[in-house]
């Protein structure tokens, strides 16, 4: 076994690497002050380079987000693309970046690093939202595309996103091909925070803006009911990049302006108001933007997430309430509606297909086979629906929709990706529409549930930053507490997973990162494996389905349950019943150790 490097000599060796004053000084002030833990914690391991690229807090050291840490991710990635895109120098990168604190820095270390090999690079220079970046690699042919983002991480936080020369998130292989390019290459062979000033740089902003939303035209189709729509529309950026984008779809569907909600609407890499930048996380988060909404006499609020790739909605209700719809909610009715379209344009429903995530909701599936359409869920994120979508229309289908519950919603082809700004447009006309008709949100999504069938969903997390904890966790859950070997040899032991949840009857597990799928006679299942993530699926004979997973990005140990029922009342009933016996029974938060999510 070799000896552990001493913390000293990785601190020296970052200071060796390392040309930023500001985090050299950071490393510097730590030793002088014998902060050995910190230093451990900071320069033992390095940042992972996965399927979701890179996220970390901007400080210093080989585990975070940082100068260095750029340089040497962006030149294992271009050597990794060099190798295997083919005319990858001449095709090019597509490089973008929003307001983050550090995000204009990292782009231009990035594109440094591509142009320092001969790669044609370009760089959208102002801020855009993260869809640019595959639609320019799309447009432009390219041979790969970097965002860097944090999405809706806290303003601690950046990320370095990458998608391949199709246009959608890398998946495996090519993360781990990546990653040990990135080892191997180390040492900055460049440092050039002037690369936008490079001659050779191109800035394709002027060409591929228009041609995006030219893109997005495609699916406005009620342009004047839309001009005539006396709708308020009340928007929040959430401190992100979006507003510019949303105006301009508005402007281009023919609606009236939207309401901004002005505390919230410019770039702020601080996100003053929000503890957390992220729509998802309920009515917290969308309170200026209700209030705005008050004020304007505007029933509707939208929100974008700060990269503008994700899209909430929330109704006031006659009662004074707002509801705050749900991924699956909004996921259901874009579905339904993008199927209406399709169907009103005269196209036959023969090949149309729909996409989900399979911890997204089973409503999706059930509009499918009533509808005689196509469906099919993937592994969680975009990088799984995307690339489904690319495989499902090379055999002849039309993939109209696409989304994750985690309100991610992909329409059409114009990227193979979330988009927060065509959900915009797409979902106000079709808000108009029903607001036309006298129909609020709340009562067309009841009219689905009539039609369909009522689903409850209890959707959150629990915050965990150690590593150990989660595996005894999972572990448990997949081989109880008492551990025996696997006469099958198989796995390291056998597998015992719980039989009831509560009072219900568990009828099936599929264990995504053992790779064992209680339902099939080989006991494989047919979605990917990934030892790398935790992830287990439990199926009760009551028709309830719970995913336990970790997050790739963040420190959470995340939940998705849902339940179908005759009525509404029973579904929700359900629900929390059964979320309150697995969370008990199977995290057992106060024994772990575990962080609730805070209430908004």
């Amino acid at each position: 076994m070799a000896a552990k490097v001493p913390i000293t000599d990785l601190a020296n060796e970052w200071l060796r690497l390392d040309k930023n004053p500001e985090t050299r000084k950071e490393i510097e002030t730590l030793l002088e002050g014998n902060k050995t833990a910190e230093l451990e914690a900071r320069l033992r391991n390095r940042i992972e380079f996965g399927t979701a690229g890179l996220r970390a807090a901007m400080e210093a050291g080989f585990s975070r987000m940082n100068d260095l840490t750029v340089i040497q991710a962006s030149q294992g990635l271009c050597l990794y693309v060099l190798e295997h895109v083919e005319n990858a120098k001449e095709r090019g990168v597509v490089i973008g970046h929003d307001h983050r604190h550090h995000s204009n820095d990292f782009a231009r270390l990035t594109a440094g690093a591509f142009l320092a090999k001969g790669v044609k690079v370009y760089a959208y220079k102002d801020l855009v939202h993260t869809p640019m970046v595959p639609f320019g690699v799309k447009s432009l042919n390219a041979a790969c595309g970097i965002m860097i983002t944090a999405s809706h991480n806290p303003k601690k936080d950046n990320g370095y996103k990458v998608y391949w020369e199709n246009a959608c998130q890398i998946i495996p292989p090519h993360d781990e091909g990546i990653a040990q390019m990135i080892h191997d290459n180390l040492e900055p062979w460049v440092w050039d925070y002037k690369s936008f000033e490079n001659p050779a740089l191109v800035d394709p902003t002027e060409e591929l803006v228009p041609a995006y939303f030219k893109e997005v035209d495609s699916l406005c189709n009620a342009k004047d009911a839309n001009t005539a729509s006396e709708t308020k529309f009340v928007y929040t950026a959430m401190h992100g990049v979006g507003y510019p984008f949303a105006k301009e779809v508005f402007e281009r569907f023919g609606f009236k302006p939207l309401i901004p909600t002005k505390e919230q609407v410019l770039p702020d890499p601080e996100f003053p108001t929000v503890a957390f930048p992220n729509p998802e996380e309920g009515k917290g988060a969308l309170a200026l933007a209700f209030k705005a909404a008050d004020e304007a006499g505007a029933s509707v609020v939208f929100a974008n997430d700060p990269d503008a790739d994700r899209f909430t909605v929330a109704e006031k209700q006659a009662s004074g309430e707002w509801i705050l719809f749900t991924g699956n909610q909004i996921g259901t009715m874009f579905a339904c509606n993008a199927l209406d379209n399709w169907r009103s344009s005269g196209k036959s429903d023969d090949k149309v297909a729909v996409l989900c995530s399979t911890v997204s909701s089973n409503m999706l599936a059930k509009v499918a086979k009533t509808e005689g359409i196509h469906w099919e869920d993937t592994l969680t994120g975009f990088k799984w629906i995307g690339n489904r979508a690319i495989d499902l229309e090379k055999e002849g289908y039309n993939v109209i929709f696409g989304y994750e519950e985690a309100i991610g919603f992909m329409l059409g082809d114009i990227v193979r990706d979330k988009d927060g700004v065509s959900a915009l447009g797409t979902f106000a006309q079709l808000t108009a529409k029903l607001y036309k008709n006298g129909t609020k949100i709340s009562e067309y999504l009841d009219s689905l549930y009539k039609k369909y069938g009522y689903f409850s969903s209890a959707n959150s997390y629990f915050i965990c930053h150690e590593q150990d904890t989660i595996d005894r966790i999972f572990n448990k859950m997949r081989f109880g507490a008492a551990p025996q070997s696997d006469e099958t040899g198989r796995f390291a032991h056998k597998p015992s997973y719980p039989t009831h949840i509560g009072e219900h009857k568990v009828a099936n597990v599929r264990d995504l990162t053992l790779g064992y799928d209680t339902s099939k006679k080989d006991g494989v299942p047919s979605l990917p494996v990934s030892p790398s993530a935790q992830m287990i699926t439990f199926y009760l004979e009551n028709g309830c389905v719970f995913t336990l997973r970790t997050s790739g990005t963040e420190p959470k140990i995340k939940y998705y349950l849902e339940v179908s029922a005759a009525t509404h009342e029973e579904a929700e009933s359900q629900a929390k019943a059964i979320e309150s016996a697995m969370c008990s029974q199977l995290l057992e938060p106060e024994a772990n150790g575990l962080q609730y999510r805070q209430s908004s």
